[in-house]
Formats: structure tokens, C-alpha cells, sequence
């Protein structure tokens, strides 16, 4: 026969860490490729998150689209001007989070 189990697994969030600039992580993009960016404070579903390049609000468009309620940043057809710093935002007044995104080509 079938036996079935139910499971509620329940994962603590780390706080965010105090890291300074210096320790922003670096992403590599190949030009042409996809790139998929998550905000990892995002694991429960937020209303309002904020994605933005070098301090400039992200809109979706037909190459980069929020994911997941937006928990991910998808950019596609990867280009040279897509590099910089991309930051996310949960709410607002919360510290951001940030990587650095260099395309290689």
C-alpha cells in the first residue's frame, strides 16, 4: 500500500551580517547569457521588493523580469551595460543588499 507523511519544516533566518563594503560578492555574467540574482532576504514572500542597478529603481522590461514576487532578478540576453552594482530591498527603511555584477567578453 501507500504510506504518507506530511512534514512542516521551518527555517530561522540568519541575521544579516555587518560586512563591509569590500565583501560586496561579485557575480560574473557572459555576454548573450542569462542572469538570475536572488535577493536572499526574500525566503517569505515580501510585497514590495525593490531591485535597483547603481542606485536607479529596475522596471521590468522585456529582458529583466522579477521572479518569485521578486525575490529574483532575471536578465536576459546578458550586455556590457548590464554590469554594476544591483542592490535589493524588502521594505522600505531596511538596509539594502548588494552584488556587484562584472560581464565578461
Amino acid at each position: 500500500g501507500e504510506d504518507s507523511r506530511s512534514f512542516h519544516v521551518s527555517i530561522q533566518g540568519t541575521p544579516p551580517s555587518t560586512a563591509s563594503a569590500g565583501d560586496i560578492p561579485i557575480i560574473t555574467a557572459v555576454p548573450g547569457g542569462q542572469l538570475l540574482l536572488e535577493c536572499p532576504e526574500a525566503a517569505e514572500p515580501h510585497p514590495s521588493i525593490e531591485w535597483r542597478r547603481e542606485g536607479s529603481l529596475l522596471q521590468e522590461d522585456a529582458r529583466r523580469q522579477l521572479l518569485a514576487q521578486g525575490r529574483f532578478l532575471q536578465v536576459l540576453a546578458v550586455a556590457a551595460g548590464d554590469g554594476g552594482e544591483y542592490s535589493c530591498r524588502t521594505a522600505p527603511g531596511d538596509s539594502d543588499l548588494r552584488g556587484r555584477v562584472r560581464v565578461h567578453g
